[in-house]
């Protein structure tokens, strides 16, 4: 599945929207990047701008308006409201589908290499791109400001990450991080006070509510040996909330920043405020999710509501989606689009007609079509997706069969699974076709030079690569899909057994039409021992699927002679 991550650079300047916007363009400039936002203020004189994208296209596009900043903006003349340091003040990566934080730290580290190296910025990583512990608190990178740079660069202790250590007057210094998604997130709840929303938001809140001697709202504040207030914390983890009255509806709300959600996802704080909201004798009607979330967001929590229910959680993302609308009431206040709040969905309506989008009767036209594509090895994805999606439909049955009630997180676990190849098989039936016009379009390129010529070749064989890649990829997820379907075979619903027997024989085909790809691309592909590799590696796939689909079917027709 395809990696995306999110970039917020924040620039300083707010002021000069043609600056503002050499600086976007940028950025807009790169394929695979979607522009979000841009948020501009005047009295920070700085401005946030958030975009999307596949993670080197992400940071293509971050260099190049860090690049686009640095000639643009002179720190030597800035004042602004909010701390700052450089002319791109921060710039952080951010997780949002199919990556791990892990990842994402190494990609900003390469990108604070590049900036450091190509632009002669010095470079601070910090939070999860931190390369040491004091670093990881933007704070303490930022400390001094751009004020403070010529004397801090001194320092041994505050050497830069990357770039020199040495004072650029008109750039600045650049914190360079990743970090989790932060999420803006609402409550609503049937009360107009704001005092008592406070008391909800000070109950779950991880910095929680002042303790007080005695009496818990009038009491004397306990104060520690400085002189500080002595806090209680609150239930939840990495929130940060406050309690307010919003007059355009007329109700009361729980505001809460998420800025951690793999500790504390949306669903646990719904339902942890419905809890202490409910202690009150306050009701929680539902909820609302400022700005854009990652689709992991809502897949989680429709997954959470149908697991509190005993129902299988292995259904399809639309399903799951809708399940977290309804349970969180996030469409109480207003319509909610999830074409319009999740990001992927967003980047989604920029990569134009796709073959999974058309109905049976379009495919089946465009398959027949005089078109070279979509072919065998889109045909073959796409018979292997139909295959596990039989044995997914047994699973779910399986899980709400009378009295089969205690097995409900069995199946449901099966269905999960058949979900996730399902997904992937769906995925590669465009990915199949994407390979074969990547094919033509490098045997397009120029040949008239030397170099040309050779950088044509590199791409013919770079193609032709990938469109060995893509159909082995196929054949190993349809073999997958045979431990699924064997299983509903032995142990789903009698009555679906024949289902799972057709899953097991369209799981068979999508193996031997994928390897067929395999072998035909692999005529053209100059590294023979690759080849070889994936030759060898693929009989054995198409023995192991004609065994597995002959013991699969022989247990069919053992249960329907019973």
């Amino acid at each position: 599945m395809k990696k995306l991550i999110e970039c917020v650079p924040n620039f300083s300047e707010g002021r000069d929207m043609g600056i503002i916007d050499r600086i976007t363009q940028e950025i807009e400039g790169v394929d695979g990047v979607k522009l979000l936002d841009v948020d501009p203020g005047k009295a920070t004189n700085r401005t946030v701008v958030t975009f999307v994208g596949t993670p080197d296209e992400v940071l293509e596009a971050a260099f190049r308006a860090v690049k686009k900043a640095s000639e643009l903006i002179d720190m030597s003349k800035h004042k602004g409201e909010h701390p700052r340091m450089g002319a791109t003040d921060v710039c952080p990566l951010i997780p949002v589908a199919n990556i791990t934080m892990e990842e994402v730290a190494q990609y900003a580290r390469k990108l604070a290499e590049r900036i450091g190296t190509e632009l002669g910025i010095p470079i601070y990583c910090y939070e999860e791109a931190a390369f040491e512990p004091k670093r990881r608190n933007l704070a303490n990178c930022r400390s001094g400001e751009y004020e403070g740079l010529p004397e801090k660069l001194t320092k041994p202790e505050w050497k830069p990450d990357f770039g020199p250590a040495a004072f650029n007057a008109r750039t600045g210094a650049t914190a360079v991080g990743a970090r989790d998604f932060l999420i803006a997130y609402n409550i609503n709840l049937n009360t107009t006070s704001t005092r008592r929303a406070n008391s909800i938001a000070f109950d779950v809140r991880e910095k929680g509510r002042v303790k007080r001697e005695g009496d818990p709202i009038t009491g004397k504040i306990v104060k520690d040996e400085n002189g500080d207030p002595v806090y209680i914390p609150g239930s939840l983890k990495s929130v940060k909330a406050i309690g307010w009255f919003i007059e355009e509806y007329g109700v009361a709300q729980i505001s809460m920043n998420l800025t951690n959600i793999s500790v504390t996802p949306v669903h646990i704080a719904f339902d942890e405020v419905c809890r202490k909201a409910d202690e009150r004798g306050i009701r929680v009607t539902g909820s609302e999710l400022v700005g854009l979330v990652p689709k992991k967001a809502l897949i989680d929590a429709g997954k959470y509501f149908l697991a509190k229910q005993q129902r299988s959680t292995g259904v399809s993302e639309q399903e799951l989606i809708k399940i977290a609308v309804k349970s969180l009431g996030l469409d109480e206040l207003k319509p909610f689009d999830p074409k319009e709040k999740i990001i992927e969905y967003l980047i989604e309506d920029q990569q134009g007609r796709k073959l999974i989008d058309m109905n049976l009767q379009a495919f089946a036209d465009e398959t027949a079509s005089e078109s070279p594509a979509p072919g065998g090895g889109s045909v073959a994805a796409y018979v292997g997706a139909l295959g596990i999606s039989l044995a997914t439909m047994v699973a779910n049955l399986s899980s709400h069969k009378r009295g089969w009630d205690n097995r409900w997180d069995e199946f449901g676990g099966w269905a999960e699974k058949g979900q996730r190849l399902k997904d992937e098989l769906i995925f590669l039936v465009d990915e199949d076709t994407k390979a074969f016009n990547l094919i033509m379009e490098a045997f397009g390129l120029p040949k008239g030079n030397d170099k040309e010529a050779t950088m044509r070749k590199e791409a013919i064989q770079a193609a032709t690569k990938n469109a060995i890649e893509i159909p082995f990829k196929v054949m190993e997820a349809a073999f997958k899909s045979m431990e699924i379907i064997d299983a509903m075979v032995e142990e789903g619903n009698p009555a679906s057994v024949t289902d799972a027997g057709v899953g097991a024989l369209c799981a068979r085909t999508a193996v031997m039409g994928a390897y067929l790809n395999v072998k035909v691309n692999s005529n053209d592909l100059h590294d023979r021992d690759f080849v070889n590799q994936i030759l060898m590696k693929g009989v054995a796939l198409v023995e192991a699927a004609k065994q597995k689909e002959k013991e699969i079917l022989e247990k069919v027709e053992a249960k329907l002679n019973k």
